[in-house]
């Protein structure tokens, strides 16, 4: 299976051979929906064989397999060819949201070499944990000028994989808490050019100047060394 996302987060359609079907789950040799993971929520969409269409209504991952769950079971069979098409709005929204994310943890990690305790990306609001000792709103409110400093910057985001004893060399890759890299030989690597550079597997922007701009929506204190805000992009 061909994960297409990891390699262009802007694809919208494909084309796909069918591996698997079991009522309405459907493997695809290859596919442009994301599963959930990584705080990042699946694609949806919708998958055409002929005149007939299936809505694509939840994506998930088990080790390298990823169904795709549809409202019923398909009239398209194994080896059939496929076409499958994304909620572009969708994606696009996640895909600003997670750079932005980036950034923001690049920003309260170099300031206060603060830590993601947890994250939740969404549509309208994107959840943000994020350890730091104090409950200080004037630091959260200017780290996230900082990060819109940093977005106004317009800079490129790149995609490469780098051999995973070589990325783990680079300070600070993994900005996550209490996560270990990924035990594979090949770690996919997204970087901002000036700004950031984290081991990922989500779906970016390939400029921040795509991004707009992060509006802090609400912020909590959510016990020992665990802050939260919510921000939206604006």
């Amino acid at each position: 299976m061909e994960a297409l996302y990891l390699t262009d987060s802007y694809l919208r359609d494909f084309r796909s051979f069918v591996t698997s079907v079991d009522g309405a789950k459907v493997e695809l040799s290859k596919t442009a929906f994301y599963p959930t993971g990584g705080g990042q929520p699946n694609d949806t969409g919708r998958i055409r064989f002929g005149n007939d269409e299936f809505a694509v209504l939840d994506v998930k991952k088990e080790g390298e397999r990823i169904t795709h769950f549809l409202n019923e079971p398909p009239s398209f069979s194994v080896h059939d060819e496929v076409r499958g098409e994304l909620d572009w709005e969708r994606r696009y929204t996640f895909m600003r949201m997670h750079t932005a994310s980036h950034i923001l943890a690049s920003v309260f990690y170099s300031r206060h070499k603060a830590l993601i305790t947890g994250n939740q990306i969404g549509l309208e609001n994107t959840r943000f944990d994020f350890s730091i000792q104090d409950f200080d709103r004037g630091k959260i409110e200017e780290c996230v000028e900082l990060a819109n400093e940093a977005i106004g910057k317009k800079a490129n985001v790149k995609i490469s994989f780098m051999r995973r004893q070589d990325a783990l060399k680079i300070p600070a890759i993994i900005k996550l808490a209490g996560a270990l890299p990924p035990s594979i030989d090949t770690l996919r690597v997204v970087e901002i050019d000036g700004i950031d550079i984290q081991a990922d597997g989500g779906t970016h922007v390939s400029n921040t100047g795509e991004i707009g701009k992060i509006e802090l929506a609400s912020m909590e204190n959510k016990g020992k060394d665990n802050r939260r805000i919510y921000f939206r992009l604006v």
